[in-house]
């Protein structure tokens, strides 16, 4: 059952809008073939949503606050439920640069001039182009006195509960990542240790058009030319800065499928056609993720973590984190008879408490539990509160009786506000390349960014996720923690998302 109100729309990069992309990726812009590559297929099977027309409204200060500018919320039901959802735009590509050298305040002015007139060639939105802009600790360290120092240290928002540390922290390695920190962690196939990245930026640009963002990509490496015009390429890559590395996500129903079949992978007939995800679920549910509000350091009546408040400079910015997973869909689709333990494989009840809970099972789908998914792709996310993994872990009340932890449920000990809010906003979808894979061969992916009140935050949510806690504390199996052993993250790294207003290399107007 495809979400209703949606088309299908081939949104092909043109040859020639083609041959400057590629052009330009020789002119500052190497590193993104591969993320492009991605791109144009995806852009070949694309379902996309039905974009209603925007009213004219100002653009937000807080640069991921982008609701009113896709597609409105509607429902949408399979047979697992009625659940209200919110598509994203059906492309982003996340770049990653280091700088070469310290930005001026000429080289802020450029990028502002830049952005402005990238705002005003395309709308700003699903339809159009939607570009945040982020900053490591690398660039914070680049000013003045670098992060301690009296610039940087008076602007930058500190922990509500520790005033000596500030909002923004590095990443380090979750207690399932392949780590020198974590010994014993090991994966079955993708056996690849986590790196903790050191970027200075990190660039998002997301639309429902390969096309658009073809040329926008083009326009940043120096092709001077926006929508068929001239148009001053930003001075970014032309010296400033050198890109490390290209991620591409692509979500929208039936993409993960169409995707897998495209290339062969053996399982591509057990994914759920229903499903924008690799794993078979849907997961654009509006009630997952909190308002931008509660995300931003100033915070909201639900959830302030931060000593930021209204009128600071980073008031509106949020803490973004990134990382790159590879998926292991051939052991998490695994029949019965490719199971060498002769326990009966991975079949649809188990996959869909990996994913959410035990107490009670969403779903116990279909008689065949592994063609197109085994079961419903559209179940509820429900908050059952904090105390909801520790119940699953004790085997109360769960599907056959068995200690278990659901990726959900593990999530949501910490990731909500009292009143049961999400104080986060998760930007996850599949990716598809050879990035990190060991062998060299394109791989299922999660292009996983989330946008967080302070770094500390999300630390404590991963732990969370991982709960080796109470798998320790209560006996559950490794085969039945979560996602865990599904999944292994290759990259992280935490940048600062700055207000709209401050996007262009930030605190550089007050050296």
């Amino acid at each position: 059952m495809k979400i209703p109100d949606s088309k299908t729309a081939d949104t092909k990069t043109s040859t020639t809008t083609g041959a400057i992309g590629r052009r330009a990726l020789f002119k500052g812009a190497a590193g993104l073939a591969v993320a492009m590559g991605t791109v144009e297929l995806a852009g070949q099977h694309a379902v996309l949503p039905q974009r209603m027309a925007l009213a004219a409204q100002s653009l937000p200060d807080t640069q991921f606050d982008i609701g009113a500018f896709i597609a409105s919320p509607h429902t949408v039901s399979d047979g697992g439920g009625t659940i209200t959802v919110q598509l994203p735009p059906v492309h982003s590509l996340f770049i990653t640069a280091r700088l070469n050298r310290t930005p001026t305040k000429a080289d802020q002015q450029n990028l502002t001039t830049a952005l402005a007139a990238l705002e005003s060639t395309y709308q700003f939105g699903a339809a159009g182009i939607i570009t945040f802009f982020a900053y490591g600790i690398p660039y914070f360290n680049r000013l003045p006195g670098g992060m301690t120092g009296t610039l940087v240290s008076s602007h930058m928002p500190r922990l509500s509960s520790n005033n000596s540390r500030f909002v923004l922290e590095e990443a380090v390695p979750s207690p399932t990542d392949v780590s020198s920190a974590n010994p014993g962690i090991t994966k079955k196939t993708f056996n690849v240790p986590v790196q903790i990245e050191s970027n200075d930026l990190l660039i998002t640009l997301r639309t429902d058009n390969s096309t658009i963002l073809n040329d926008v990509v083009a326009w940043l490496g120096g092709s001077n030319k926006l929508n068929g015009n001239t148009v001053a390429s930003p001075s970014l890559f032309q010296g400033l800065a050198t890109i490390t590395s290209s991620r591409a996500q692509f979500v929208g129903v039936s993409l993960p499928r169409n995707m897998a079949e495209t290339h062969g992978f053996e399982y591509s007939q057990r994914i759920n056609s229903d499903s924008p995800m690799w794993m078979g679920f849907l997961d654009q549910q509006t009630n997952a993720a909190g308002p931008a509000a509660i995300c931003t350091f100033a915070g909201n009546s639900s959830a302030h973590l931060t000593t930021a408040k209204a009128g600071d400079y980073f008031d509106n910015g949020s803490i973004q984190h990134l990382s790159h997973v590879i998926q292991d869909l051939a052991q998490f689709y695994e029949t019965a008879a490719q199971d060498p333990t002769g326990g009966g494989g991975e079949p649809y009840t188990e996959r869909v408490q990996y994913m959410f809970r035990s107490n009670p099972i969403p779903s116990v789908g279909n008689s065949d539990q592994f063609n197109n998914g085994g079961g419903p792709a559209y179940l509820a996310n429900n908050f059952q509160g904090t105390g909801d993994a520790a119940a699953n872990a004790q085997a109360i009340n769960t599907f056959n009786g068995e200690h278990r932890m659901g990726h959900e449920s593990a999530l949501q000990r910490s990731s909500r506000a009292a009143d049961g809010t999400p104080i986060h906003i998760r930007m996850d979808g599949p990716g598809l390349d050879n990035l990190d894979v060991p062998d060299g061969s394109n791989q299922p992916k999660l292009v996983f960014t989330i946008f967080v009140p302070t770094a500390d935050f999300f630390r404590v949510m991963r732990i969370n996720q991982a709960s080796l806690d109470l798998v320790n504390q209560f006996g559950v199996a490794a085969e039945d923690n979560g996602l865990e052993r599904f999944i292994t993250a290759t990259r992280r790294q935490n940048f600062l998302i700055p207000p709209r207003r401050n996007r262009s290399f930030p605190l550089i107007e007050l050296t």
